[in-house]
């Protein structure tokens, strides 16, 4: 269904702010190369970005390789992780997904949606934010908790499934925009609209935003 021209210009006006109140934002995760957002990116699962942080700080001084992940014993990457939550289900994503890297790519992660969705652990809220964030790929738009909040106070879906509130944001943003409007919603989201308390006093989108959803105490 075709979005009304009154709809994409109410979403240009939030991506207007947003860009001027979060002008750099960009992923928390810490990464030095493809790989690691990757593996930062399937720890981050029902955690913090902090907690995943401050797991991978050793765990990339000790795994190097898609292959150093597809050789470890699982016992030691749960070991690793463990800190993160459901480490098991994790560790075994890992090292499942990192042979199929090896086995498919040589080691390398590739650039293509379809290519990524395939691997073991890994959605399209994944593949977003590695094509997204690690190769400048506009794929889609990273729907997290904070990005699926802030999304239906605003009014731009009604959705709660985030695939269907990525079609929603899809149709009103424009490509060019992708990456950088999901970091600044999470920023947002974050800082501003929270799940609880939202700040609506201060928040930079009140004389737009119809509150939807937002309990007044």
């Amino acid at each position: 269904m075709a979005v009304a021209q009154p709809d994409r210009r109410y979403a240009a006006k939030i991506a207007k702010i947003l860009r001027q109140t979060y002008p750099d934002a960009t992923c928390a995760l810490r990464f030095g190369n493809p790989l690691e957002l990757l593996v930062a990116t399937i720890l981050s699962a029902q955690c913090t970005d902090k907690r995943v942080n401050e797991v991978t700080k050793d765990l990339f001084a000790r795994y190097r390789a898609a292959a150093d992940y597809a050789n470890a014993p699982l016992e030691a990457l749960e070991s690793a992780i463990q800190s993160t939550g459901f480490f098991r289900n994790k560790a075994k994503n890992l090292r499942a997904c990192c042979e199929a890297l090896v086995s498919r790519y040589g080691g390398e992660v590739p650039r293509d949606l379809e290519a990524l969705v395939e691997l073991p652990g890994v959605g399209r809220k994944t593949a977003n934010v590695v094509l997204g964030t690690a190769y400048g790929i506009a794929s889609g738009i990273v729907v997290d908790t904070h990005v699926a909040r802030v999304s239906r106070r605003l009014g731009l879906s009604r959705h709660k499934d985030p695939a269907k509130i990525e079609k929603d944001l899809m149709a009103l943003v424009p490509q060019a925009e992708w990456v950088d409007f999901g970091h600044r919603m999470v920023h947002h989201g974050r800082r501003i609209c929270a799940a609880r308390k939202p700040k609506c006093d201060l928040c930079p989108l009140g004389d737009l935003c119809p509150r939807l959803g937002v309990t007044v105490t």
